[in-house]
């Protein structure tokens, strides 16, 4: 080894002793004939000096050093004078006074300062990622992804699962999301996908009889970019047989509370987590991923405004819609603009409009519909939306769908805005009863609600045959701080439900043979019951270091344009390479 200690290890009981440190130079300071360098390494900082008086030339090298050469030292770990201590290093007692120097590297000046207050825009940081990595809050980040990941690996092991690996190269299937196609040179015309998920592989291993299986899989579709999405992503996949819906819920909560208690510094809301059904969900929040770490619930305020005067109400209600409402506390006195901000957020979302109305106190009521509302209506109307002074009323009149989700949208703007989303706490819940099906208008057929593998709830069976659209799933989510962190369901086990699914879905039961054959032939052959769950590794992780996207915590990330800044990914190929695999690129001008 070209060192004997990190550079973050050395405290004062290792005074007098002779070390070899190597890293990287953080920072150089001159002072007269003594010349201060900053060392790091991924441990941490050490100060290291080099004093002309007793070793010059190793002060002459040290003058012509920068920031981010590599160098070796070696020397005699000292205190520092009183003066000199540094309470914010953890090596801040000590130092290193240099008797030799060697510079292994030197390095360009960087495109951007590696430790600096003003971080970077995110494009440069992209393209420089393996000098943005060397930055210690991405340190931080994938150390503690390391930690998570080592966590899951022991917890289960523990619990006699086994890790199995799957493959990637596998068959195009429907999952929800486009897949990522990889053409075959040995099969002209033929493709492999890159798997969205390891959902039939791991069914598959239950049927082969493995009961407890679990791996930290790579997983990839082809969807549009946002904070917490990627092309490419980590989830830990949990697949167990002869299990029961809270089996798999114990088993995960018992995982997250040991794994959140040691390695993060957060604190749990509640244990165990709430539970949640998702039409009770979708009332409270408009949603079926509520960030519980603060109230703000909706309120159906329809049979109250039904026979109003304002018929934007009215005419919505009497058309089957509904009317909600959520109070923004302390914001009576917003301004026009604050309110048209809100506004916008709300049509973003689908809405139409907004109408608000805001308790100043002394029965004055600020809004341009308070004179549609007569009599105690608006007295009422406060009651039940649980408004006090000095509170502002948001109400959305449309179809429920766009009502939860306009609302949903500003409830979460609000708990930002106002403060009310404490970053140190994570607040878990279960998302559980979902409906089997979600009706598709644009194709006219029912959509699964999670994947064609979810069992139905036994006892809805029947509504296979009857009505679909009260048939409830066994699927379960699990919800922290506004983010789905996983997701999972009891599957379907027996050929014939899972036939009548693709049935259901529109998938022609000949299609359905040649897509997943290979999964209907199994289910013959003892498929035990069994469900699983796949937590996402990269957005618990983004949790738990407090950061806002996935791609803070991802070593070599892809931009929000799906694209690899650093290695210019996608690129463009040879054409040889397209001729082995029989392609032909035609582009549209």
């Amino acid at each position: 080894m070209l060192k004997t200690h990190s550079c973050g290890e050395l405290r004062a009981e290792h005074c007098t002793q002779s070390v070899t440190l190597a890293g990287w130079v953080n920072r150089r300071r001159e002072h007269g004939g003594l010349i201060f360098l900053d060392i790091r390494d991924r441990w941490g900082v050490v100060q290291v000096v080099a004093d002309a008086s007793s070793a010059p030339e190793v002060h002459q090298i040290a003058g012509s050093i920068r920031g981010e050469y590599v160098v070796q030292v070696m020397g005699t770990v000292q205190r520092r004078l009183p003066e000199a201590v540094n309470p914010e290093m953890p090596t801040g007692e000590i130092e290193v006074l240099a008797s030799d120097l060697i510079v292994l590297n030197p390095a360009k000046t960087p495109p951007f300062e590696i430790f600096s207050e003003h971080e970077p825009n995110e494009e440069t940081r992209m393209k420089w990622r393996y000098l943005d990595l060397r930055r210690s809050r991405l340190q931080r980040n994938m150390k503690l992804r390391h930690d998570v990941i080592l966590y899951m690996r022991n917890f289960l092991n523990e619990r006699g699962f086994i890790e199995i690996e799957t493959p990637i190269l596998f068959k195009s299937t429907p999952e929800g999301a486009r897949d990522y196609l990889v053409p075959s040179r040995v099969h002209p015309g033929k493709f492999y996908a890159l798997p969205q998920s390891p959902q039939q592989l791991k069914q598959l291993l239950m049927v082969a009889g493995y009961e407890r299986y679990f791996q930290i899989a790579r997983c990839f579709r082809d969807e549009d970019q946002r904070g917490d999405r990627q092309p490419e992503f980590t989830q830990l996949d949990i697949e167990m047989s002869f299990v029961e819906r809270n089996d798999i819920l114990n088993l995960v909560e018992d995982l997250l509370i040991g794994m959140v208690e040691t390695v993060s510094d957060k604190q749990l809301v509640a244990r165990p987590f709430p539970r949640l059904s998702y039409a009770e969900a979708m009332d409270r929040f408009g949603t079926d991923r509520p960030d519980l770490r603060f109230g703000l619930e909706l309120t159906d305020i329809s049979n109250l405004v039904a026979g109003s005067e304002f018929r934007v109400f009215s005419a919505t209600v009497a058309s089957g819609g509904r009317v909600k409402a959520l109070v923004a506390p302390g914001c009576a006195d917003y301004s026009r603009s604050q309110i048209a901000e809100l506004e916008e957020i709300a049509k973003e979302a689908g809405a139409k409009g907004l109408a608000t109305l805001g308790i100043l106190g002394n029965g004055e009521i600020k809004s341009p519909i308070a004179k549609f509302l007569a009599g105690d209506l608006l007295e009422t109307i406060q009651q039940q939306a649980q408004a006090g002074e000095g509170d502002l009323i948001l109400m959305v009149a449309d179809h429920p769908a766009v009502v939860n989700e306009a609302l949903s949208a500003l409830r979460t703007e609000l708990g930002s805005r106002l403060g009310l989303a404490n970053p140190s706490i994570l607040a878990f819940c279960w998302i559980v009863d979902f409906p089997l099906f979600m009706w598709n208008e644009e194709e006219a057929r029912w959509d699964p609600s999670h994947h064609m593998f979810t069992a139905p709830k036994p006892e809805h069976i029947a509504l296979l045959d009857t009505d679909p659209s009260s048939a409830q799933c066994q699927q379960y989510d699990l919800v922290c701080n506004g983010f789905e962190v996983a997701g999972g369901s009891i599957r379907i086990h027996e050929r014939a439900i899972q036939e009548k699914i693709f049935e259901l879905i529109g998938l022609d039961i000949d299609d359905a043979r040649v897509r997943f054959g290979h999964m209907l032939e199994a289910f013959e052959y003892g498929a035990p019951p069994h469900g699983g769950i796949a937590p996402g590794v990269d957005r618990l992780v983004m949790l738990l270091a407090g950061e806002s996207n996935i791609r803070e915590v991802i070593a070599f990330p892809k931009s929000q344009r799906a694209a690899d800044l650093m290695a210019g990914a996608p690129s463009e190929v040879d054409p040889a390479q397209l001729s082995e695999l029989h392609i032909r690129i035609d582009l549209e001008k």
